[in-house]
């Protein structure tokens, strides 16, 4: 699901970010960040309950191409069961994680 808040798309993340659905995870993500009508994305990740490898590997990849069209990327309400694996990885210093969505800023450089 897509919504626009601030110019900037929301995909609703949910369940589990695994092998079975990394790649259809990681197209959609891509879709929204090659939309140029959104300045950024933020990836709601409140209603995720399990993230594997090839699911990280599908934020990470996001989060380059979010970089490379210089968009924003965030991840929002990361869950702390969750967030450990972003620590653990030390992806936590490479991604903006944000409590919820008011604390995106689509002018931020």
């Amino acid at each position: 699901m897509q919504t626009m808040k601030n110019a900037m798309a929301v995909v609703q993340a949910h369940g589990s970010l695994n092998a079975a659905n990394a790649q259809d995870f990681h197209l959609s993500l891509v879709e929204h960040i090659q939309c140029n009508q959104s300045v950024g994305l933020v990836v709601d990740m409140s209603q995720v309950e399990s993230l594997d490898s090839a699911g990280l590997i599908s934020l990470v990849s996001a989060l380059k191409q979010a970089r490379q069209r210089s968009k924003r990327f965030y991840l929002c309400a990361v869950p702390p069961t969750i967030r450990i694996i972003f620590e653990l990885t030390q992806l936590d210093r490479v991604f903006d994680m944000v409590e919820d969505i008011s604390h995106t800023n689509p002018l931020a450089a």
